[in-house]
C-alpha cells in the first residue's frame, strides 16, 4: 500500500511537470506574437512605400526610417524567445527529475529589457514621423 506522502510526492512531480509544460507553451505563444508583430511592422512599412509610389508622393527608393530593421529585430527576438524557452524548459525538466529545482527569472528579465528598449525605439521613430 502506498502512503499518502508517497502518493502526494508523485502527484506533485506530475503537477510540476505539467506546470513546466504550460509555462513553455506560454513562452512559445509569446515568441510567436513577437514574431507576428515584427512581420506586421515590416509589411506595413512596405505597404506605406507602395502607397507612396501609387499616389506619387514619394519615390520607390525613399527611406521610411528604421521600421524594417525594427521588424526584423522583433522577428529575431521572437525566435530567440522560443529557443531560450525550450532551453529553460529542458533545464527545469532536468531539475524537477533530480529534485534540485532552482527558479530563475533570467529569461523574463532579458525579454522585458529588450522589449522595453525596442518600445523606446518605436516611440522615437513614431515621434519623428509625426
Amino acid at each position: 500500500m502506498i502512503s499518502d506522502k508517497e502518493n502526494n510526492t508523485s502527484s506533485y512531480k506530475a503537477n510540476d511537470h505539467l506546470a513546466n509544460e504550460r509555462t513553455y507553451l506560454a513562452w512559445i505563444r509569446t515568441g510567436i506574437g513577437i514574431m507576428a508583430f515584427g512581420f506586421v511592422v515590416v509589411k506595413f512599412s512596405l505597404f506605406v512605400k507602395q502607397i507612396g509610389v501609387v499616389l506619387q508622393t514619394k519615390p520607390a527608393s525613399a527611406s521610411h526610417g528604421y521600421s524594417n530593421v525594427i521588424g526584423i529585430i522583433l522577428v529575431a527576438l521572437g525566435m530567440l524567445a522560443i529557443l531560450f524557452a525550450f532551453l529553460q524548459y529542458r533545464r527545469t525538466e532536468k531539475q524537477l527529475k533530480t529534485g534540485s529545482y532552482v527558479p530563475t527569472t533570467l529569461l523574463t528579465t532579458l525579454l522585458t529589457g529588450v522589449l522595453f528598449l525596442i518600445s523606446i525605439l518605436l516611440i522615437a521613430y513614431l515621434l519623428q514621423s509625426v
